[in-house]
């Protein structure tokens, strides 16, 4: 006779993360183009560590923006090597003509698990890294393990945090957070393990301890391991590229089955070829059940105006994950 154990686990990195520094500054450089130019395009990646921040992709756009300043505002006295350059002409052309920026599969997700419709596990670990972070805005990982319905175990490393200190707030997270608690305590587990800075106490961090590259972060900017990821990074895309776009466009799609259909979980599916401007699939599964999803301008220029993405609002976004945080998406 089989055991159902039922584990599940999700991780999340607080915005000092090599990572999601890296992404920050991607999404930060896009928002200073939208500022000006709402119609530029944008496709900025960064790597960034030890003093050194590398910023590279194509950008076509009016604005005049000063790279090294946004960089250094947001990791500090660093070395910037810039080397944007403009965006391809055969790109262009498809795009122009009210295409897809690219190729690529996007998932959508919703659950009634938890109230921002997202996995349990990736809910957790977000909310203990948030609270965390208040206590010591550094770099810092944490990680929920649950079983069922139960936290099984806490993981949390914050750069600054002394080992007694970090406990007490773990603890502290657990025991005030309303539907945290009731997770916590639901099967009578009020003692799951702690692993806290398990490699010992630390102080080195950021890019002075590890380099950093933009969308290296997927599982945590989408809907934790549980849930397939599409494929495509977020940051530094303006809303041409598909990728980042449609994936929006998914969730949203994904949130309104799960409150019209009172369902506990919708996947969304949409597929597009570059220079196209219509989706290749288009399927939306609804408690297990399939069918084609209808009544959206799936298009690309239909998913920018639905969702107003020609503003400057990414560099939230890609700090504590993408969904969940009430965005025009959720």
């Amino acid at each position: 006779m089989s055991v159902t154990t039922n584990f599940r686990t999700a991780e999340s990195v607080s915005p000092k993360h090599p990572d999601k520094l890296c992404d920050q500054l991607s999404d930060a450089i896009l928002d200073a183009h939208l500022r000006v130019d709402p119609r530029a395009r944008v496709a900025v990646d960064v790597a960034g560590g030890h003093g050194t921040v590398f910023v590279t992709g194509e950008v076509t756009s009016r604005a005049q923006v000063d790279v090294e300043a946004i960089v250094q505002r947001i990791a500090g006295d660093v070395e910037v090597i810039d080397r944007l350059a403009p965006q391809s002409s055969e790109i262009a052309h498809g795009v122009d003509s009210g295409g897809a920026g690219d190729q690529g599969i996007m998932v959508g997700y919703a659950t009634s698990e938890t109230p921002e419709y997202l996995p349990l596990e990736a809910a957790l670990s977000r909310s203990l890294n948030e609270y965390l972070f208040v206590i010591w805005p550094y770099d810092g990982k944490t990680q929920i393990t649950v079983q069922g319905n139960e936290i099984h175990s806490i993981v949390a490393s914050f750069q600054y945090a002394a080992h007694d200190e970090l406990m007490q707030a773990a603890k502290e997270w657990a025991r005030t957070q309303d539907y945290v608690s009731k997770c916590f305590v639901k099967g009578r587990n009020a003692n799951p393990a702690l692993h806290i800075n398990p490699a010992g106490d630390w102080n080195v961090g950021g890019f002075d301890a590890d380099a950093g590259l933009t969308g290296r972060k997927l599982a945590v900017d989408n809907y934790g391991p549980r849930i397939p990821l599409g494929g495509g990074a977020f940051s530094g895309k303006d809303p041409s590229k598909v990728d980042r776009s449609a994936a929006y466009m998914a969730r949203r799609i994904a949130v309104d089955y799960l409150e019209k259909r009172h369902a506990k979980e919708v996947f969304v599916r949409l597929a597009y070829a570059i220079g196209y401007d219509q989706p290749l699939e288009q399927t939306v599964s609804v408690d297990g059940i399939q069918e084609e999803i209808a009544g959206y301008d799936l298009s690309p220029n239909g998913i920018i105006s639905t969702l107003d993405l020609r503003r400057p609002i990414y560099e939230d976004t890609a700090k504590y994950g993408h969904f969940g945080h009430g965005f025009s998406w959720d």
